[in-house]
């Protein structure tokens, strides 16, 4: 098992996530104008530091953190990390739903719908 975080490091993750806040991708500006303000029925949070992460998007009151993946996440290296630490997130108690970049842009009805079905999912495990 990994030591817990040093002060610098977890510093430098705290700030790395409120500069991507700041500065978000379009499909992130576009994946929080459909999340903001509970609008699929729970809060979200972006560009959280989780563990050793900065997670794009997390409802910790569902335990679904929301990624959202760009073409580099197709790559073969890049979808092993990806599992990686889908898996450690998961340990940690969350589910991981990762919505490609694309589907963001062309399609943010299905993502609504994607994270509603998500939602629906933890609800009725956890409830």
């Amino acid at each position: 098992m990994r030591s817990p975080l040093s002060p610098a490091r977890l510093a430098l993750l705290e700030e790395r996530a409120r500069h991507m806040r700041f500065h978000p991708t379009p499909p992130e500006q576009a994946f929080w104008r459909l999340a903001a303000g509970s609008r699929l029925g729970v809060a979200f949070r972006r560009q959280v530091v989780f563990g050793r992460f900065i997670v794009d998007f997390v409802a910790p009151k569902a335990k679904l953190i929301v990624e959202i993946d760009g073409a580099q996440h197709l790559r073969t290296a890049d979808a092993s990390r990806d599992a990686r630490r889908d898996r450690a997130l998961g340990v940690m108690g969350f589910r991981v739903l990762r919505i490609s970049a694309e589907m963001v842009r062309t399609d943010p009805e299905g993502v609504a719908r994607l994270v509603t079905e998500a939602l629906s999912e933890a609800s009725q495990s956890h409830g």
